[in-house]
Formats: C-alpha cells, structure tokens, sequence
C-alpha cells in the first residue's frame, strides 16, 4: 500500500464554487475512482486555494493511469479545469509530495505498538 499526498492550487475566486462540486461528486466519477484503486481519497482546501490531497493506493501510477482510461475522467477534468490555477488537466498538474514521517510505521519499526490498547495493563 502507497500512500500519496500532493498539492494543487484552486482559483480564490472560485473556492466556494469547488466547494460546491465536491459537496455532490458523480456517482459515476465516485465509481471510477473506487473501481481503479482510489482508497481513503480525500481533499483538504485552504483558504487561500491550496488544495491538499491524500490518498492509499496499491500502485499511484497505475491507479492513474486506469483513470485515464475511464469514460468518465476526461468530463469531471474538463468541468473542473476552470476552477485551477494552472492549465491543463487538473489530474495532471498534481504535485506530489515525498512522505518524511509517518507514526505507526515508525512505532512498528521500533517494535512499540500503534494503538494505545495494545499497551500492557
């Protein structure tokens, strides 16, 4: 399992509107993103326009690349076009970010458990 966090940057003018869209994805686009390998997706948007994202994948490049092949990811992609800073797809201007840190797999590595009711009474 990958996990993969990246950054994009939405148009200020046009947060509420984003809002707005991701309140009532496609069903369709739902189903895409579930069928090609999307897990534990989720958005996170600044009020500035930062726009975080993070999501649990087996394999990021082939997760994207079955979405490109989808019927549905060129249409969410052109409506969402509008709302981005930088041209071009939204899909494919992601930036993804390198993972420095993450607590239980540096809790199991020092043989510590990651829940706290694993602890000993």
């Amino acid at each position: 399992m990958t996990r993969v966090c990246f950054i994009s940057h939405v148009r200020p003018d046009r947060l509420d509107e984003y809002r707005s869209r991701h309140a009532a994805v496609w069903p369709e686009m739902l189903e895409a993103l579930r069928d090609t390998g999307w897990r534990d997706y989720s958005l996170f948007l600044a009020p500035d326009g930062l726009l975080v994202g993070y999501l649990e994948t087996d394999d990021y490049s082939a997760a994207q690349e079955a979405m490109t092949r989808t019927a549905v990811n060129p249409r969410w992609q052109a409506e969402m076009s509008e709302f981005f800073v930088a041209d071009g797809s939204p899909d494919e201007g992601f930036h993804v970010l390198d993972e420095v840190f993450h607590l239980e797999d540096q809790l199991r590595a020092a043989g510590l458990p990651t829940h706290p009711q694993e602890l000993p009474a």
